[in-house]
């Protein structure tokens, strides 16, 4: 079906509520990344707001393929979306009997990240106190508390807004995970409810951990070791691993994208279609 022609009832809960779940599989070259874990944290979110969705990953896969043969084999976006149902009224509570409503679509997406300094995005970011819901574990379609952070940024002349919570401690960044570098440390958030459990978060720390040369840490990070880091990267499905040269307007290490980057960018190019 061609986008123009895709309907969705203006009761569906999904629109009025943003009662939904949603995920972005990127796919270079009819290649999927990371398909397996994207589609396992789809099901955890939909059991955790209760709708019920009996799809494996194999028939959501043969959906994604479709796509991809549908849209060409290029660099493509495979988003797919969950929300509980349309019911016959407005009503906060769960409607009974309702039937849940799956939407899928491919857009086009940059081609994949490489590893050169000289090549890669680099990004400016600013800080802000964390104002989201306290599920942000949960990949809900309630995105409007990251929407304004992220808006924020952008009125600034950002590219990202890196949040913290009220004890002066790293959450992750309006549309990304974050992750710190200090020598050869590498650092990031430890999993709860304050952060989403991205799967690029996850396949890097499989992937570095298998690197000799660095250590990683899952813990808690304070505001001021984030200023101070010689490296700060965001990451995501659709970004990979960017580079943040500046915060709040001062430099981050040299103010250049780092040696650390540019090993970690190398592995997860290398190793990111074995998940």
């Amino acid at each position: 079906m061609a986008m123009g022609e895709a309907k969705i009832s203006p009761m569906d809960r999904g629109f009025l509520f943003g009662d939904g779940i949603y995920e972005m599989v990127p796919s270079y070259g009819g290649q999927l990344v990371g398909f397996t874990l994207h589609i396992k944290r789809m099901q955890q979110g939909l059991a955790a707001i209760g709708i019920q969705l009996t799809q494996s990953v194999d028939e959501w896969r043969e959906i994604a393929e479709s796509l991809i043969s549908k849209n060409g084999s290029g660099n493509l976006g495979i988003y797919l979306h969950v929300s509980r149902g349309a019911d016959v009224k407005r009503f906060h509570a769960f409607p009974d009997n309702v039937t849940p409503t799956v939407f899928a679509f491919a857009f086009e997406i940059p081609a994949a990240p490489v590893a050169d300094k000289n090549l890669t995005k680099q990004f400016k970011a600013n800080t802000a106190q964390d104002l989201r819901w306290k599920h942000c574990d949960i990949k809900s379609t309630s995105l409007l508390g990251n929407v304004m952070h992220f808006q924020s940024g952008q009125e600034s002349g950002v590219n990202e807004t890196i949040l913290y919570n009220a004890q002066n401690e790293l959450t992750e960044a309006s549309s990304c995970n974050v992750f710190v570098v200090k020598g050869t440390r590498v650092m990031t958030p430890p999993l709860d409810k304050q952060l989403l459990p991205d799967i690029t978060r996850y396949m890097l720390l499989d992937i570095l951990r298998q690197e000799p040369t660095l250590a990683v840490e899952e813990r808690v990070l304070s505001m001021d070791e984030v200023r101070n880091a010689d490296e700060i990267w965001v990451t995501s499905s659709s970004k990979e691993i960017v580079p943040v040269v500046e915060l709040d307007g001062q430099p981050i290490g040299n103010g250049k994208v780092g040696d650390i980057w540019q090993l970690a960018q190398s592995l997860y190019s290398k190793n990111k279609f074995n998940y």
